[in-house]
């Protein structure tokens, strides 16, 4: 998700400056904390209406695929980089961050520690930031506009995929697959330049490589990264195993093939990120007479947490060079949420539009992040914080009490809720080896780019995912995903986040509905629910670090127990 929002009016800047010189005691240095002020509001009136000129241009580039509105997005990107890249004004924010003890408030340190990581990253040769911004741009709208071709007939993201998920016939899925790959092809050379300039921007920072620059950016330790995930690797290997092998065994039955010729293309999704339909009863069948926007406005407005306000702003239909998935963007701090999606009448599509809304309903809208805080902090606490968030509420789409309780009609309750139990534990295992693939790939590549890196890719993906590899196949597949290429070094905060959401989501039955069973919550129409996310989460803003926020959310640092827990895979 792309954010950028709004400065804080007079008024609000007062509550901040009252907040701000009365959390903590006097400073060392009493010039200091002036100096560190009069920089945020410097900040907010130079470069809020840059960042929402990027947003507006990001939103309109992805929404029409117009080569004007990509050109007007990279022109804005590079005023920003000009802005941030300022030799004199960084030195003044590194004196300030150098003098941090010396603040008298903990929201001007944080807003002060939040700025240095953002103005830090532009210090490199402005050319630099200027071959990336439009080597970046030129791929973002190749992808938008790319569609897979099948015996000469372009097809939508949907349609291919609706193609591996309900035809029988391996060459026609076969050639679906190496159709929806072929944006491969052609962003394999822009994407290579991209790592190499990426690099490049890195080292000039002092870093190994863009991979390491990145996760100092986000506050995150790349040795506990590595060390958390391999936690979640012995926790899941068996697991997910175990979950391969029927997977296997009802995929080969259904194309009447051994299991030892199962492909990447016979399992439904094009990365296997997703659990393939493989269950006696159609987790689809509820949602293909469902209006999806009136499922997820009411189940929001029950919680206390609406989004009438965001669903007119937002493109949720499928048309022409628009960009085929889905994201929720905040546009200006101040309320302006959006959510673009592609809308199928399906269970995959019900649980997308939870998860986007999910993000604009963190976002601030309605203020539920508090407006007093200061412009650079006035955002979600992490990818992985909101991310968790939209997880949580995703997951409700396999749940049969939820849909019963929306008023969604179920021909048979009880099996829906078993075959979405099993979808739903497998998914997260399917989904959590995935992301093994995604992090491990990003961080060698950027580490060694002169790799074979399509041997790299399926040699993640054999081992973590235990899909093999297509046979004789040299085609640069990994530039097939999207995050890859215009959103690096982010995957791996999707599973973190996965983590938060079970953590987040035990917490609510502990304490919003006093210690029930954790897999009997389902939230409808309770607006506690809301309101615990607001006092919990939402209102810390990125006051603090996506660590303690997660402490102080859920009781506990972030860990794999609750995780555990709700999938059963301890």
């Amino acid at each position: 998700m792309f954010c950028a929002r709004l400065l804080i009016p007079a008024i609000a800047l007062v509550v901040f400056l009252v907040v701000s010189l009365s959390i903590s005691g006097a400073a060392a240095d009493p010039n200091m904390t002036p100096r560190a002020l009069k920089f945020i509001r410097e900040h907010e009136k130079n470069v809020k209406p840059i960042e929402i000129a990027i947003n507006r241009a990001w939103w309109d580039a992805n929404t029409t695929g117009r080569k004007e509105d990509f050109d007007r997005k990279e022109y804005m990107q590079n005023r920003l980089d000009a802005e941030l890249s300022d030799r004199k004004t960084f030195a003044e924010l590194k004196t300030i961050k150098e003098h941090s003890a010396d603040l008298e408030a903990d929201v001007t340190r944080r807003t002060i520690e939040v700025l240095y990581l953002q103005y830090l990253e532009k210090q490199v040769d402005p050319k630099v930031l200027q071959k990336i911004n439009a080597k970046a741009n030129a791929v973002e709208k190749a992808f938008n506009i790319f569609r897979a071709k099948v015996d000469g007939r372009e097809m939508t993201d949907n349609e291919v995929r609706d193609i591996l998920k309900t035809s029988k016939d391996s060459a026609r899925l076969k050639a679906v697959w190496e159709a929806s790959k072929d944006v491969g092809k052609v962003l394999e050379a822009d994407l290579k330049e991209l790592v190499k300039l990426r690099n490049e921007a890195a080292t000039q920072l002092g870093f190994k490589n863009y991979h390491a620059l990145q996760l100092y950016l986000n506050e995150q330790d790349g040795e506990q990264l590595i060390k958390l995930f391999n936690e979640l690797d012995a926790l899941t290997r068996v697991p997910f195993s175990d979950a391969k092998k029927e997977i296997d065994a009802k995929l080969a039955a259904n194309y009447r093939i051994p299991e030892n010729e199962l492909r990447p293309w016979h399992y439904h999704d094009p990365f296997f990120q997703e659990t393939p339909a493989i269950f006696a009863t159609d987790l689809d069948a509820p949602f293909r007479s469902t209006d999806l926007r009136k499922l997820v406005t009411k189940f929001y407005e029950g919680i206390g947490l609406p989004i009438d306000s965001v669903i007119p702003r937002s493109d949720l239909d499928e048309h022409p060079k628009k960009n085929p998935h889905a994201f929720c963007i905040d546009i200006d701090r101040e309320g302006d949420v959006r959510v673009l999606a592609n809308i199928q009448q399906d269970n995959r599509w019900a649980s997308t539009l939870l998860h986007e809304f999910g993000h604009s309903v963190y976002s601030t809208n309605n203020h539920n992040i508090p407006h007093w805080l200061p412009y650079p902090i006035r955002l979600e606490a992490h990818i992985l914080t909101t991310e968790g968030v939209a997880m949580m509420f995703e997951r409700l789409s396999k749940r049969s009490a939820f849909l019963k309780q929306m008023g969604v009609k179920l021909q048979d309750e009880k099996a829906y809720d078993e075959a979405g139990a099993r979808a739903l534990r497998m998914q997260l295992l399917v989904f959590s080896r995935w992301c093994q693939v995604m992090l491990r790939f990003e961080k060698s590549m950027y580490e060694n780019p002169s790799q074979d890196l399509n041997k790299l890719w399926w040699d993640l993906v054999e081992k973590y995912q235990m899909v093999k590899r297509p046979d004789g196949r040299s085609s640069p597949d990994y530039a097939s995903k999207i995050h890859i290429v215009s959103a690096p070094v982010y995957y791996h905060n999707y599973m973190m986040g996965e983590l938060f959401a079970s953590q987040l989501h035990h917490a609510i039955a502990r304490d919003v509905y006093k210690g029930a069973d954790a897999a009997t919550v389902v939230y409808v129409d309770n607006k506690e629910v809301g309101g615990f996310m607001k006092k919990k989460v939402f209102e810390k803003g990125r006051l603090l670090p996506w660590d303690a926020l997660t402490k102080e959310a859920t009781g506990d640092t972030l860990n794999p127990k609750a995780f555990a827990e709700d999938f059963k895979t301890k």
